[in-house]
């Protein structure tokens, strides 16, 4: 059987968080792709989650793709050591460009930036704009009120398929990763 996932676009803060479990997860998963050979397109960030799922990657010779507004650059302070930097203009530029550079989406704890990031895609996963994967690293039930939401959106007849043919909830880097490959 031939591996279809190949680059993932990974969506996460530009913060640690207050856990420390949310930074030894990312950093997990960072590794635990580039030796997989997936490469890890994020938003460019040098800071928070996003830093560290770039930085563990890179260390296990990773391939990593940073695509960051001109806005951005110096707030999340872009990352200067990626296999490739690319600046655009806007954030619909940042996140059109991250979904057609990948072939599944990894949700890592974040704040409202990662959560436009999410329900853009989920929106064009409805429209049938695409038809990618949404894998959730659910750290320490972060999304879980999140996940029961969405589950009450389709009991309450709001959403077109069933949650579970695209959107997966994994509390572990390990499962995000056995699943996507």
């Amino acid at each position: 059987m031939t591996r279809t996932t190949t680059s993932v676009a990974v969506f996460c803060g530009s913060q640690k968080g207050n856990n420390p479990i949310f930074a030894a997860h990312t950093a997990e998963l960072g590794r635990l792709l580039a030796r997989s050979k997936i490469r890890v397109i994020y938003g460019g960030g040098n800071t928070g989650l996003m830093g560290m799922v770039a930085n563990a990657a890179l260390a296990e010779d990773g391939e990593v793709i940073g695509i960051i507004p001109e806005r951005l650059k110096e707030w999340e302070r872009h990352h200067g050591g990626l296999t490739e930097l690319v600046v655009v203009p806007d954030m619909h530029t940042r996140k059109k460009m991250m979904y057609e550079r990948s072939d599944a989406a990894i949700i890592l704890p974040g704040g409202y930036g990662t959560l436009d990031e999410l329900f853009e895609m989920l929106t064009w996963n409805q429209l049938k704009i695409h038809n990618k994967q949404i894998y959730f690293l659910n750290t320490a039930g972060f999304y879980d009120p999140l996940h029961q939401h969405m589950i009450h959106m389709q009991k309450e007849g709001f959403l077109y398929d069933p949650l579970e043919e695209r959107v997966h909830f994994c509390p572990t880097p390990l499962e995000v990763l056995n699943r996507i490959v």
